[in-house]
């Protein structure tokens, strides 16, 4: 028996706490507080019992009920990021008031948006490369490898071994990547997954590697679409695991910061290697094979050196290297470091290495090995190497290239990349790649440090200025040559005034995208909260239709950062147009509520700021969350308010779109007369004012409704058009859709083989956009191909996937037809009552939303409870 609800009896506040206008974490957990006092102060006990109550009426299980401990710990101060749905549900348990839970809601995804810097991580399918001055570890080398030999005796388990541990600058990478690349050499494992998980950054506004955004980078290397991808950290891993079933991977987790951290990204495979390496012990990581790494040996040391400086006479001093070694404390980063030194000051004997590091060491100037190192080979630099690394210490992202170090610095192209080649030569920077190069953590705090100490902050300031000016010019160069018809809806950016790579070529462009993704996310939350809001603004702006592709959490994120950027600038068109971005985001993730909350907010702004086209675009948007949720009347009415509005304007590229957009709705709705009069009135339209993509899409709906109508022949001809149109143009997603329309009239025509490939080319285009809404729909067009292939184990499988899709979505549409195309395939396998309960579940769906197929699902279930 549900336990009853108390009443809530308001505390001495009068004035409900505004979450709206918290911009941080912890702001947020003060406002929460305060509404808890506001309620009346009730104990956790009560809210607990409250929230469940809700639950258990919304028919959660007992597993995922509140417990009175995390209730609480949801008031705590100095958390990094919430449970959302918890948080809601104690606003909801404190105030149930729909428009203010509505409000926390917005509040959370924002300041989600702001502090998700631990989603930026850039994952690998390489290991870094073998370092060429690896010496020693012969040991441990030794015990590593025993350690997977016998874990693939006994089979079971993934081999874990977590305690590569040790202090900062012991050469736990260097060991762990060289082991990989024995490995990989000895045939031990045939793939490879590295990722640095930044467990000890040294700069706060980059924190330790969300796992979950961990596993979707490796999700994505092994081959899952991005729409495929879980949003639940366990599911995740689920999937990883079973990615990793049967294959012999090699899993390098380079600095960890907990075991939390570590835990999901364990393969626990059988065949598969698990290298973790962290500063902390990790002991309560489980079963495990435990490594501690110390300083070098004293014989280790000399080797190091003897094989880093090998043509370096020795001096008067016979032990000399030994007492360099000494003064490193035997630290391999610091003997590398000084190594570098050495190299690059030509006259000196090892003798006089040894007494100058003496003389600092008197001198008390620096206390431990590695200062006297890092000190040494900065003093050693060129003055233009020296503001070279300190300038690249300031840069917001995990690696950089020649042109990034070169808008910094404000040098010419060939400068910067000697310039980084030497500075890796001499240990302050390591490769992350083909031009690509990264700090050490100690070595990236140092050089912020001298940064800091040497260069003005008007200085600074500009440097930065000049790297987000050619992050911000470059990829408004790489979205015009891959979307040039959107470059109107761009805002306008001035080419780069530093060197910046030629991106004319559409393979060229998607690259650097590709790459630098992860640093352009950095760049938008750096400057938004750093002083610079309209390159945040520019820059997500400029980055929308490219995230849009697939890259949801980075598009949350990024807008985010723009809608913070915009509320602090008190612009209120910014706001409005990051609102709807954010809205469209939730959509591709199947969150038609969430984006319709957003665009109602947008279109609020757009009329305060009155700006019409703006208000068109979020009446639009509202229509297509309404349709994505079979809200027909609804989407109709919201998209012919955008429509008249477009008209006023005089904008034929908006009104030929919202045409089409508008027949797509009273398609679905089962009006296909004015659908046909919209689509056609979109075409002459697009054909008139050349607008190529409006055609082409415009062509793929004429033929999906004349398959419809049993017009097959033109409904060939336009599909095919639409495919060939669309290929031309390499607009992926709508080719997709033209072919998947394509597998269905054949299907019709009787050619299931045809069929099927038409469906699995579409499949094998949204792997590479990532587009989550198609998916179901080219499932759902697969599996009745396949059961006209006489394939209904086929078919079950390709409805199922669709089915959950669908359900996870909320696209109600999509989950009947799965729902009677299973209905078929158990039909087919003489699976009556199975048949009978997918066709009652599509009955009543397609009921439910008025729609004509619920007549045809009613005939053929007449037809199986008769027999």
């Amino acid at each position: 028996m549900p336990l009853p609800q108390e009443p809530v009896t308001p505390g001495t506040f009068a004035t409900l706490p505004d979450p709206v206008q918290a911009g941080s974490v912890n702001e947020l957990v003060e406002r929460l507080r305060l509404l808890k006092a506001w309620a009346g102060d009730p104990s956790y006990e009560m809210i607990k019992d409250r929230i469940n109550v809700a639950w258990i009426g919304a028919g959660r299980p007992a597993s995922e009920l509140a417990r009175r401990s995390t209730v609480a710990n949801c008031f705590q101060p100095g958390r990094r990021r919430f449970n959302t749905d918890l948080v809601l549900a104690v606003v909801e348990a404190l105030h149930p008031d729909v428009g203010y839970v509505t409000q926390w809601r917005q509040a959370l995804r924002v300041i989600a948006g702001e502090t998700e810097a631990v989603a930026l991580v850039r994952v690998q399918d390489s290991l870094p490369a073998d370092p060429n001055t690896f010496c020693g570890r012969i040991g441990e080398l030794d015990r590593l490898r025993e350690a997977v030999r016998s874990g693939a005796a006994r089979g079971g388990d993934a081999v874990v071994i977590s305690a590569i541990e040790g202090m900062a600058g012991v050469g736990k990478t260097q060991l762990a990547v060289h082991a990989g690349h024995l490995l990989v050499r000895e045939d031990v494992v045939d793939r490879v997954l590295f990722v640095n998980l930044r467990g000890f950054h040294p700069d706060e506004t980059q924190p330790p590697a969300d796992p979950a955004a961990v596993l979707d980078g490796f999700l994505r290397l092994l081959g899952v679409p991005g729409q495929q991808i879980p949003h639940e950290v366990d599911r995740r891993t689920a999937a990883y695991r079973e990615r990793l079933t049967g294959t012999r991977t090699l899993v390098l987790l380079d600095n960890a910061a907990t075991a939390d951290q570590v835990r999901p990204l364990l393969p626990a495979t059988p065949g598969c290697v698990a290298l973790i390496t962290s500063r902390r012990s990790l002991a309560d990581l489980g079963p495990a094979a435990r490594f501690t790494v110390d300083v070098f040996t004293r014989d280790e040391a000399l080797q190091f050196l003897a094989d880093a400086v090998p043509d370096v006479p020795v001096g008067s001093d016979p032990d000399a290297a030994a007492r360099i070694a000494q003064r490193c404390g035997h630290l391999p980063l610091a003997l590398s470091l000084t190594a570098g030194h050495i190299r690059g000051t030509p006259g000196w004997t090892l003798t006089d290495h040894a007494d100058r590091l003496d003389e600092r060491h008197h001198d008390r100037r620096l206390d431990s090995g590695i200062e006297v190192a890092l000190s040494l080979s900065y003093q050693s630099l060129p003055g233009d190497l020296q503001r070279l690394l300190r300038l690249s210490g300031l840069h917001p992202g995990q690696d950089l290239d020649s042109y990034a170090a070169a808008a910094l610095a404000g040098i010419d192209l060939a400068a910067a990349r000697a310039g980084l080649r030497q500075l890796c030569r001499d240990h302050l920077l390591q490769p992350a790649g083909e031009d690509r190069y990264t700090f050490h953590d100690l070595v990236r705090a140092y050089a912020t440090s001298r940064a800091h100490d040497q260069d003005a902050p008007s200085r600074r300031r500009t440097a930065l200025t000049r790297l987000f000016d050619y992050y911000l010019a470059t990829t408004a160069a790489a979205m015009d040559t891959i979307y040039p018809v959107d470059d109107h809806r761009r805002p306008d950016v001035p080419p780069a005034s530093t060197p910046a790579p030629d991106l004319t070529g559409r393979d060229a462009a998607v690259a650097w995208l590709n790459a630098e993704r992860p640093n352009l996310v950095a760049v938008t939350g750096h400057t938004a909260t750093q002083g610079w809001p309209t390159h945040t603004i520019k820059l997500a702006q400029t980055l929308y239709r490219y995230l849009n592709t697939g890259y949801r959490t980075d598009e949350l994120i990024v807008h985010g950062h723009a809608h913070h950027a915009a509320r602090d600038s008190g612009n209120l068109l910014e706001q409005a147009w990051a609102l709807t971005n954010l809205g469209t985001a939730h959509l591709g993730l199947g969150q038609a509520g969430w984006g319709g909350d957003y665009f109602r907010q947008a279109l609020d702004l757009f009329r305060r700021a009155g700006d019409a086209a703006g208000q068109a675009r979020a009446l639009s948007s509202i229509g297509i969350a309404e349709e994505r949720s079979a809200n027909y009347d609804a989407a109709i009415e919201n998209k012919a308010k955008a429509l008249a509005v477009y008209e006023e304007l005089g904008d034929p590229v908006a009104q030929g779109r919202s045409l089409r957009s508008l027949g797509l709705s009273y398609r679905l709705a089962g009006r296909i007369p004015e659908a046909l009069d919209f689509y056609g009135r979109s075409l002459a339209l697009a054909r008139r004012i050349g607008d190529r993509i409006s055609e082409a899409t415009t062509l793929n709906y004429l033929g999906e409704i004349e398959m419809q109508s049993q017009r097959y022949e033109p409904a060939r001809a336009h599909l095919e058009q639409a495919v060939t149109l669309h290929r031309e143009l390499r607009n992926l997603t709508s080719e997709a859709s033209s072919l998947d329309n394509l597998g269905l009239l054949h299907t019709r025509l009787g050619d299931p083989g045809k069929a099927i490939d038409c469906h699995l080319q579409a499949l094998d285009i949204l792997r590479q956009t990532g587009d989550q809404y198609y998916d179901m729909w080219v499932l759902n067009g697969l599996g009745e191909a396949s059961l006209a292939a006489g394939r209904p184990a086929d078919a079950v499988t390709h409805h199922t996937a669709a089915r959950v899709l669908a359900t996870d979505t909320g696209a109600r549409d999509q989950q009947a037809r799965a729902h009677v195309g299973l209905g078929h395939s158990h039909a087919a396998l003489s699976r009556r009552t199975r048949a009978v309960e997918h066709y009652e579940q599509a009955l009543a769906l397609y009921t439910d939303l008025g729609l004509p197929e619920a007549d045809e699902v009613r005939t053929r279930l007449s037809g199986l409870e008769d027999r």
